[in-house]
């Protein structure tokens, strides 16, 4: 499966966390962040049996969640 270089480029270019790396970051435990990510309200890919998030997703949740509450 190919995709264009530019899609390609971009995709490199997205750093993705794992589910610890996301808890340390929102400072939550591993298991907010499997709701989280089961409820659908922070995106990730499966990979394998684990889950990454790209980084990017992280941010933009916790905008969000700030935005809501402010």
């Amino acid at each position: 499966m190919t995709g264009s270089p530019q899609s390609d480029g971009r995709l490199s270019e997205v750093k993705f966390l794992t589910v610890a790396e996301v808890a340390t970051v929102m400072r939550v435990s591993k298991m907010t962040v499997y709701r989280l990510v089961h409820s659908g309200e922070l995106t990730a890919v499966r990979v394998g049996r684990s889950f990454r998030v790209p980084e990017h997703a992280v941010h933009e949740y916790l905008r969000g969640a700030f935005q809501e509450s402010a």
